[in-house]
């Protein structure tokens, strides 16, 4: 009917005209881009994005309507403009499926659907398009196969459908294309192997299957083709070894084969490759050593081997590819020392040799490298001292030599040009004090010095680094007090500085530290009461005042940090009742506090921490009271210590629904009774039920033959190395992951 309307209406139109009328019906055009598309012209010619030949006939050759905010759907009536060689649809809102009518387009040469939010499936008359240059489809929601008629497309230079469903196996009649140059399907679904007939695609230059779940290995065929340049595969599923026929491919410029299941030794033919940029292989599954005829790939930009099992030695020859920039080797197995020849990589800028066997100095060639800035080499077996010009020559934004066994004193120009973001010297046997030049290193993010032997007070003018978020000092020889200049410290998000020497109150301005998500001074020092002004720190989420000396009570303002995940006060003086509103921190995952003089009854809202998994200590106090039935709420608890105590009456029947419990001890209380028919009890050691003379059953035997649980042959510390190891057990699994700048390199 809508036709017949329009033949009516537009009589005055020539039948071209007529077409674009109907195929405007099917579209949403909210800005009136089109408003030019009247019934009152009599040709099309000068409608908006619209142009014709110049003869008599006024034909429409091609329709431009990109980035016109147009929705709607494509009427089949667009199968009608059979004089198109140029149709772009693209950067628009159109939807519903591309009409197969599109294949009688027979002059087209140029398609432009891309953009949108077309779906279904890729047409299979579109392989009616002989004449078909370049086709463009990619950022919609199209799904379903490439159609095998994908094969006819003869003239076919451009195909780019990324970013869409598309599913499948990669037809086989590709080989077909011998004019295709570009081929780009990343971002899809496709999945099976890559068809061997690809070797007819004999002047393909670009590759682009990345993202998918293509399988198999990776065909020999590739090696035929001449003129590819890159050849970009990665995130798919393919396994088996890298074809040595690849080095046949003289013009590749940039391979990327990374996040896959390949195996073997990375093949040496690859030394062919004389005009290669690029070689991504990270994240497989290569081992063998690296080819020392890398050496000769003198064009080569970014190198990146890292995230495999490669071994051996780090081959010298790389100091030959004077213009490499980037050169990841983390995570293999590599050996030996840091060749001297990298120094002679004047370009390089990125540089990471973390996680290998490496032994041996730091080059001291490296600190003249004036592009370097970002120089990992943390987790290996490094000595001697770090480069003490390191950071002169270079504007260095990211230094980790974390977990290696250097000496020394930290170098003082590390920040000289105000780049620095990063710097992780943990786990080392650096001595001496913070450099003062890290004052004014306005750049600087993190700053992770712990577990070395570095003295001297906190570094309080460090505070005045308006983007410093984490401090970490912990485990050294750090001393002195913690002065009320602290709160200066506003943009700290982290802050630990376990196991050093420091003393005295702990200042009320940390409650100024209103970002602070971790606060860690565990196994110092610190003395007098909890100050208040921690609990104005709401968005707290591990707070750790464990083994130090502080005293009075808890204050009921715990309550008030509701984001906590971790809270260990254990081994200090604290006394009075454990406050009730602990059972407000519903992401408490680990409760510590033990270990003090508590006293009064287990508050039942302790039962209402149902994220409670990884410990519940409260041993070593002096609690009295039943044990609340509300504890069997707690079916995420592992560990739960009650031990040493004064409580009473019996284990509550409800410790049955503690499904996830793995240990429980409860020694040394004054507990009576039998206890309750769960299987975890059965097996437990009688040392977890010892010092209670009335308790019976499960591994202490009927309750009219009990052995006598106050027997001297069972000493109260025998059941303190347990508590410890708990405490540390439950320290490694709750700790906060480290965080590592890695710069990836996408190719799709």
């Amino acid at each position: 009917m809508l036709g017949l309307l329009l033949l009516i209406t537009c009589k005055a139109i020539n039948p071209e005209g007529q077409n674009l009328l109907q195929l405007k019906s099917g579209f949403v055009d909210s800005l009136n881009h089109l408003s030019n598309w009247e019934v009152k012209d009599q040709i099309p010619c000068a409608w908006t994005g619209v142009n014709c030949t110049t003869d008599r006939n006024s034909f429409v050759f091609s329709m431009d309507l990109n980035n016109l905010n147009l929705s709607g759907t494509i009427s089949p009536i667009i199968g009608m403009l059979i004089h198109l060689s140029y149709l772009d649809l693209s950067g628009n809102q159109f939807s519903g499926k591309i009409p197969g009518q599109i294949g009688n387009l027979f002059n087209l040469e140029v398609l432009k659907l891309h953009n949108n939010n077309f779906e279904g499936e890729i047409p299979h008359e579109i392989g009616k398009l002989v004449n078909l240059v370049r086709c463009n489809l990619c950022n919609n929601r199209l799904s379903g196969d490439i159609p095998d008629e994908f094969g006819n497309l003869s003239s076919l230079v451009e195909f780019v459908a990324y970013t869409n469903n598309l599913s499948g196996s990669l037809p086989s009649t590709i080989g077909r294309l011998r004019n295709l140059t570009i081929f780009r399907v990343g971002q899809n679904l496709i999945s099976g192997s890559i068809p061997a007939e690809i070797y007819g695609c004999e002047n393909i230059e670009v590759l682009g299957v990345a993202m998918n779940a293509l399988n198999g290995q990776v065909p020999k065929e590739l090696g035929m083709l001449s003129n590819l340049q890159e050849m970009i595969l990665w995130s798919n599923q393919l396994t088996g070894t890298m074809p040595p026929e690849i080095g046949n491919c003289m013009n590749l410029r940039t391979i990327a084969l990374y996040e896959n299941n390949l195996i073997g030794t990375i093949p040496a033919t690859i030394r062919n490759l004389m005009n290669l940029e690029n070689l991504y292989l990270y994240r497989n599954g290569l081992n063998g050593s690296i080819p020392v005829s890398l050496g000769n790939l003198s064009m080569a930009k970014e190198i990146d081997f890292s995230e495999n099992e490669l071994s051996g030695t780090i081959p010298r020859e790389f100091g030959r590819i004077k213009g490499l920039t980037l050169l990841y080797l983390f995570q293999n197995q590599l050996t030996g020392a840091i060749p001297v020849e990298l120094c002679d990589l004047q370009n390089l800028s990125k540089l990471d040799l973390s996680i290998n066997n490496l032994t041996g100095s730091i080059p001291v060639g490296l600190q003249y490298l004036t592009q370097l800035n970002q120089l990992q080499l943390f987790e290996n077996f490094l000595t001697g001292k770090i480069p003490p010009k390191l950071g002169v020559f270079s504007r260095l934004w990211a230094m980790d030599f974390s977990n290696n066994n250097l000496r020394g004193q930290i170098p003082r120009y590390l920040c000289r040009h105000s780049n620095l973001i990063l710097l992780n010297l943990w786990s080392n046997k650096l001595t001496g004090k913070i450099p003062s030049e890290f004052t004014f290193c306005k750049s600087l993010v993190q700053l992770r010095l712990g577990s070395n032997s570095l003295t001297g007070s906190f570094p309080l003018d460090l505070c005045n680094l308006p983007n410093l978020t984490t401090i970490e000092l912990d485990q050294n020889r750090f001393s002195g007090p913690i002065t009320p200049e602290i709160k200066n410290c506003k943009g700290l998000q982290r802050l630990s500085l376990s196991s050093n020497y420091f003393t005295s109150q702990l200042p009320g301005g940390i409650g100024d530290l209103s970002k602070l998500v971790v606060f860690n001074i565990s196994s110092n020092r610190f003395v007098g009461n909890i100050p208040l002004g921690i609990f104005n720190c709401t968005t707290l989420q591990r707070l750790d005042l464990s083994q130090n000396q502080f005293m009075g009570p808890l204050p009921y303002q715990i309550g008030i940090l509701t984001q906590l995940e971790l809270l260990r006060i254990a081994d200090n003086a604290l006394t009075g009742a454990i406050p009730l509103f602990l059972g407000k921190l519903s992401h408490l995952i680990e409760l510590q506090i033990g270990g003090n003089n508590f006293s009064g009854p287990i508050p039942k809202e302790l039962g209402k921490m149902c994220s409670l998994q990884i410990a519940m200590n409260l041993s070593f106090n002096s609690l009295s009271g039943n044990i609340p039935d509300e504890i069997g709420n707690l079916a995420l608890l592992e560990y739960l210590l009650l031990n040493d105590n004064g409580l009473t009456g019996g284990i509550p029947a409800t410790f049955a629904n503690l499904s996830s419990l793995m240990d429980l001890n409860v020694s040394y209380n004054n507990l009576t009774g039998p206890l309750p028919p769960i299987s975890l009890f059965e097996h437990m050691a009688v040392s977890s039920f010892v010092g209670n003379k009335g308790l019976c059953g499960g591994p202490l035997g009927q309750c009219n033959d009990s052995p006598d649980l106050s027997s001297a042959s069972f000493s109260r510390k025998a059941s303190i190395p347990l508590r410890k190891v708990i405490v540390i057990i439950s320290a490694v699994i709750g700790g906060l992951s480290l965080l590592f700048i890695a710069i990836i390199s996408v190719v799709r």
